[in-house]
């Protein structure tokens, strides 16, 4: 037999050579018994599908969905809390079809995948406004759904109440009687170690770190406390060392809140290495609720966010924009801030369980 194709499908079944095209890229147009009937007989003459490739020329659908990342990539497939956001929005596409691909945020070569990687949207996941890989994916007018960021005027944002869930951490630490409280946070330089001079403005920085800085404090300012700034770089590798630094500085504080779970574990560790009790030396906070929170002793106190539902909202947003695109008459989807929840546990009230 011949070149197999769509055609002589057609002819085996005894339908239309549209019927068997929308076999494969239209299935909700057929009967399920009449698709895997035309299934079954492709398979039958060795009949992949017609190439993707050509497909996309004639739909104008590439079938892919993009995620840019602007950390390193091995941290969002070993951190668990990333892994869980990926997979979120991976089983939520599932059901699409569509495909999923990891666009990296900082490239060196002449492919650039934000540039140039066929793609029918993407999720721009906790990314610096200015990178110029987002920069790309805008100029190409792809739909686009950010998260954990801010996103331009009119664009769909996905995030979380980061302001309230600090806000709500700081005031269990005040509520406790600590007034020695130190921060420790990143991204305000590429040195580990203490901030010097006046507080850094939380506006300048990146959303995430932007609004748990203010919630933070919006709870010690007005109850008199002068928090200690304690910065890392953006590499966690460099967690332990600031939390070193932070344990040992001459005035040293009795509760560090942190700005993630991560980091409240590399406390954790630096305090066992110092002799430390926690919580009766020092109380610790984080946030995220990462699943090592509870696995750790003590059990970390820790700001809840359900990244599940983060995740399967981000996707739902981002299918709803690209479906938008085909069908004007679809409801856009709108931004939405899912609720956080503060979870005291060990490492700021001891006893507790």
């Amino acid at each position: 037999m011949g070149r197999v194709t769509l055609q002589s499908i057609a002819d085996r079944v005894g339908v239309s050579r549209m019927t068997v095209s929308n076999a494969f890229s239209r299935p909700d147009q057929l009967s399920e018994a009449l698709r895997e009937r035309i299934l079954a007989e492709a398979d039958a003459l060795g009949y992949l599908g017609p190439d993707p490739s050509a497909r996309s020329l004639a739909t104008g659908s590439t079938g892919t969905l993009g995620i840019l990342w602007a950390s390193a990539f091995r941290y969002a497939l070993t951190d668990e809390v990333s892994a869980r956001f990926l997979g979120a929005v991976a089983d939520e596409v599932a059901p699409s079809g569509l495909a999923l691909t990891l666009v990296p945020a900082i490239v060196d070569g002449p492919v650039i995948p934000a540039r140039d990687v066929a793609m029918d949207g993407a999720i721009a996941y906790s990314c610096d406004p200015e990178l110029p890989a987002l920069d790309w994916l805008q100029r190409r007018g792809l739909p686009l759904v950010y998260v954990d960021m801010p996103a331009p005027k009119g664009q769909v944002a996905i995030t979380i109440d980061d302001r309230a869930g600090a806000r709500a951490a700081a005031q269990h630490v005040v509520d406790l009687g600590h007034r020695r409280v130190a921060l420790l946070t990143s991204g305000y330089g590429p040195e580990a170690g203490v901030v010097d001079g006046p507080l850094p403005d939380p506006a300048a920085r990146t959303r995430v770190i932007a609004e748990r800085m203010a919630g933070w404090l919006e709870a010690l300012v007005p109850a008199g406390i002068t928090p200690l700034v304690v910065n890392q770089p953006d590499d966690y590798s460099d967690a332990p060392l600031a939390a070193a630094r932070l344990l040992a500085h001459p005035d040293r504080p009795t509760a560090v809140l942190c700005l993630t779970d991560v980091l409240a574990l590399s406390v954790l560790a630096a305090a066992t290495d110092a002799g430390l009790r926690v919580p009766e030396d020092v109380a610790v906070v984080g946030f995220d609720d990462h699943p090592l929170a509870l696995r750790t002793r003590p059990a970390l106190t820790t700001v809840r966010q359900d990244v599940d539902a983060k995740g399967r909202a981000a996707a739902r947003a981002l299918l709803g924009l690209v479906a938008g695109r085909a069908d004007a008459s679809l409801t856009r989807p709108r931004s939405r801030r899912l609720p956080v929840q503060l979870e005291v546990r060990e490492s700021t009230v001891g006893g507790l369980g």
